[in-house]
């Protein structure tokens, strides 16, 4: 099998996704996903990643992998390259389980469970949609930025805006899709007016009992998450963590950011809390380093940016040699949510698979022809071969899809 061709997908009401195909001689095409700056990470597709797929075997993933890391200029990181590569990553096993007639999970080793529980993060269908609105990290939770809904209500999980004015009545709705875990961000509307390096006792107050609130609607049967989306400096985060700290947070996630892991371990060691972090980390490398430095007791990644599922299952790995579990992150793509839980069900040390629920019941269904089936808050992956999903056809001929395709002839 060869090689014949790299296509990128982009659609304009998706302006934040870029999708990869990779086509070969024999029939499968493979199916990748990446997010944020889709432009940039397209032509480092086609300059440099095309050319050296071209006409060799597919099946060679950690060949591929290896050669194409080697060709960035800096290395880890989750920048354009990293983002180009893992979505060709996924796109090779997609091939890998397609070429073998066998569903993903089975060609990684086979399950070590049928399903995996999930965790609701409360966005609305708006989330992240925007085109510079989805890279502001100063009022993720305030109108006409991170997605509060408009007139324009397409579906009925408008999850962000029930988190701010409704958190009980929203956790006992999710409880009633047997759904038991949801992560919000109450204190994310504060950050800009000090850019992160001050909290009011009142705000505190407000976004603690906006956490509160859950606890007195659904009690203890509801495992909340705290993102506080690294906006905070340490010592405002270390004062939001003791303000919540009475609440039986299942974890928080993010406290800081991940470019100084020493500070996010400092955090660490003083929270009563458990830290997540990773899903902003690319590359085994930084991972080994946040595992070297213990900043963070859950181990996330978004196998779209830390270079696909290749290097997922191998941190994977290396948090297990830790006892640590790892937790798939998705509010990102169809793609990436359908093989991070092919790997969720793989992974032994996997605990939980982010979901949105206003996006797997809403525009990942435009996008793709399957999806992985929830039900009772779990979820299990396709088991035709390989992701076992397809861009569907109606929006590959849309006359607004723009699709480029370097080809084995291009580089005559």
């Amino acid at each position: 099998m060869k090689v014949t061709a790299v296509e990128t997908v982009r659609i304009p009401r998706h302006r934040q996704q870029l999708w990869v195909q990779v086509h070969t001689d024999e029939g499968p095409i493979g199916l990748g996903e990446t997010c944020i700056g889709p432009a940039t990470v397209e032509a480092h597709i086609h300059e440099t990643v095309a050319p050296h797929l071209l006409g060799t075997d597919p099946l060679r993933t950690g060949h591929h992998w290896r050669r194409l890391y080697d060709t960035f200029v800096g290395y880890g990181g989750t920048g354009a390259e990293t983002r180009g590569l893992s979505a060709v990553d996924l796109a090779l096993w997609d091939i890998r389980g397609q070429a073998d007639g066998r569903p993903l999970y089975e060609v990684l080793g086979g399950r070590v469970r049928d399903d995996i529980r999930i965790y609701n993060t409360c966005a609305g269908y708006g989330y992240g949609r925007g085109n510079a609105g989805a890279l502001l990290a100063s009022d993720r939770a305030t109108p006409g930025d991170r997605g509060l809904p408009t007139a324009d209500r397409p579906g009925p999980y408008e999850d962000l805006e029930a988190a701010i004015r409704r958190p009980g009545d929203l956790a006992s709705d999710l409880l009633g899709q047997g759904i038991t875990g949801m992560k919000l961000w109450p204190f994310d509307e504060y950050a800009a007016a000090t850019a992160g390096h001050d909290i009011s006792p009142a705000q505190l107050r407000e976004g603690t009992g906006k956490l509160r609130e859950i606890r007195d609607a659904v009690g203890d049967s509801m495992d909340v998450m705290l993102e506080l989306h690294a906006l905070w400096d340490l010592p405002t985060a270390r004062r939001i963590a003791e303000a919540t700290a009475d609440l039986g947070l299942y974890w928080i996630e993010d406290p800081l950011k991940a470019d100084d892991l020493e500070a996010v371990a400092r955090f660490a060691r003083s929270s009563r809390v458990p830290v997540a972090l990773g899903e902003t980390l690319g590359t085994r490398w930084s991972f080994a380093q946040l595992l070297d430095r213990q900043a963070a007791d859950v181990v996330m990644f978004d196998l779209g940016w830390v270079g696909g599922l290749s290097e997922a299952q191998r941190i994977s790995a290396m948090a297990e040699t830790r006892h640590l579990p790892v937790a798939p992150h998705d509010c990102t793509g169809p793609v990436v949510l359908t093989a991070s839980t092919h790997l969720a069900v793989h992974a032994p040390n996997a605990v939980l698979q982010e979901t949105v629920r206003a996006y797997y019941t809403g525009w990942y269904r435009d996008v793709v022809t399957e999806l992985p089936q929830i039900a009772d808050g779990r979820i299990a992956p396709p088991d035709t071969p390989g992701l076992g999903t397809a861009l569907r056809p109606d929006v590959l001929d849309h006359p607004d899809t723009t699709r480029t395709v370097t080809a084995l002839g291009d580089l005559r």
